[in-house]
């Protein structure tokens, strides 16, 4: 049998992309093999790049599965014959009118190039010694082909899904430091936070939808903004006690201003270090609040987070926390996130065994974007409020 047939059976016209498939089939392939599964999962990844569904690869797996190696080889017979009724039942019991769909979709994608015998069976046809003259069916070799293309495209998916990921969970941290502020605000100073925490509600229940990458960004600006106002309508919180009880009689305000107070009065007025000029989104007196412990271990007052950065550098040995591992947290967080973790451990050393290990593993979130110090502080001011009561 010399000529094989590079048009479609029956009725099916010839038409351009079918030509390009056949194409693919013939073209050098860019690499001598390549695992036919690493292809369908990056498949799975870039599907949208190529313009298949689910469905359809669930048909390319069941044709991969008549195909004998774990490899697609250049040079090899790359060309799988089942009949319908044998793919259907490999995809699962998938009706022969969908099944047909799904290949057709399949060969318009460049993924397959028909092999369509002179009575459109699938067959491989064998001469008078038993030996293979000619296969009919479906060949794979455009998957081989195309096979770094398909890498680099899951690659741009993959990690086009990460970004989206992070820009998702960015927005869910804003949000719940929002409304968790502003319950506590409430609570505690009383006030209306209506407005604030109606528009947290409804920026969470966005959240339930599938959003593309501009409408998450468009509600994370609108998160930020939730918070900002939180942040402005906090009051000034008087700073708690720093030196322990003896100290508590001793120690009185200094300044005669009644609008002023010895901790940091809102995010808007804490001092900014020249050289981390962000700091964190929490206020430092609502901080200091939770964590009043570490003001045992401060030479002074604190009054800034560079205080509360200095006092943290200055607990972090006696609680067996390296040198690295401290160094690693502020690069990673930020040195005023990184104290506000310090002064919570301190807080809570009596349930942290490990604190060196236990600030590398919230060094790990924080470096996947999965790490906000509200919940932590948050949890301690109830607790520090439960003690009080």
């Amino acid at each position: 049998m010399n000529h094989i047939s590079l048009t479609p059976f029956g009725r099916q016209p010839m038409t351009a992309r079918l030509i390009h498939s056949q194409q693919l089939a013939q073209a050098p392939a860019p690499q001598p093999s390549a695992d036919k599964w690493t292809i369908l999962r990056d498949l799975t990844a870039a599907r949208a790049a190529f313009g298949i569904t689910d469905r359809d690869l669930s048909v390319l797996a069941a044709l991969l599965s008549f195909h004998p190696d774990a490899a697609l080889k250049d040079g090899a017979q790359l060309v799988v014959h089942p009949s319908n009724a044998s793919l259907c039942d490999r995809a699962h019991g998938m009706a022969e009118s969908t099944l047909r769909r799904h290949l057709a979709a399949l060969v318009r994608a460049g993924l397959l190039a028909r092999r369509d015998s002179p009575n459109g069976k699938r067959y491989a046809a064998r001469g008078q010694g038993g030996q293979v003259q000619a296969v009919f069916g479906f060949d794979l070799r455009p998957l081989l082909v195309r096979g770094p293309e398909i890498a680099a495209k899951a690659d741009d998916a993959r990690a086009a899904a990460l970004r989206l990921k992070r820009l998702r969970e960015s927005v869910v941290m804003l949000l719940r430091d929002a409304g968790k502020l502003a319950a506590w605000a409430r609570e505690e100073m009383g006030g209306n936070f209506d407005a604030i925490e109606d528009g947290v509600r409804l920026a969470q229940r966005a959240l339930r939808r599938r959003l593309e990458a501009d409408d998450l960004r468009d509600l994370r600006d609108q998160a930020a903004a939730l918070l900002g106002q939180v942040k402005a309508r906090i009051k000034c919180l008087e700073t708690p006690d720093m030196h322990g009880k003896d100290a508590q009689n001793e120690r009185h305000y200094q300044n005669s201003r009644t609008d002023s107070y010895e901790s940091e009065p809102c995010l808007e007025q804490q001092e900014v270090s020249a050289s981390h000029p962000s700091e964190p989104a929490l206020p430092l007196g609502l901080v200091l609040k939770a964590v009043p412990e570490i003001a045992l271990y401060a030479p002074d007052k604190l009054h800034t987070w560079h205080d509360l950065i200095r006092a943290a550098d200055i607990v972090r040995p006696m609680i067996g926390i390296s040198p690295d591992a401290f160094a690693e947290a502020q690069r990673i967080m930020g040195p005023g996130v990184a104290a506000i973790v310090i002064a919570c451990i301190v807080q809570r050393m009596d349930t942290i065994s490990r604190p060196g290990g236990y600030l590398r593993a919230l060094s790990a979130k924080a470096a996947a974007g999965t790490f906000s110090p509200g919940p932590m502080v948050m949890a301690l001011l109830r607790a520090e409020s439960s003690r009080a009561a």
